[in-house]
């Protein structure tokens, strides 16, 4: 071994992902503009039956399905920046 370490991480910083996910508006639809948090649950339980987009937002939306199923919402909120 060299003692070099591999400076690309495969996992996001948690603070910056979760920064990331609070300020993230929805790109298209009847929430186009909303923040992610502010999209009323039963939208994501539509996704969730009907399959979340591929990619990033896709990503997103599941992870902000899981939070809002698990009632977490008030601990994103605070990260949006006004």
């Amino acid at each position: 071994m060299t003692g070099n370490k591999n400076t690309t991480n495969a996992f996001p910083d948690p603070k910056e992902h979760l920064k990331r996910l609070a300020n993230y508006k929805m790109p298209f639809g009847k929430y186009k503009g909303s923040y992610l948090v502010n999209i009323p649950e039963p939208y994501y339980v539509w996704f969730k039956q009907k399959g979340f987009p591929q990619g990033a937002l896709g990503n997103l939306l599941q992870e902000m399905y899981e939070i809002k199923l698990n009632g977490l919402e008030d601990l994103i909120r605070p990260l949006i920046k006004r």
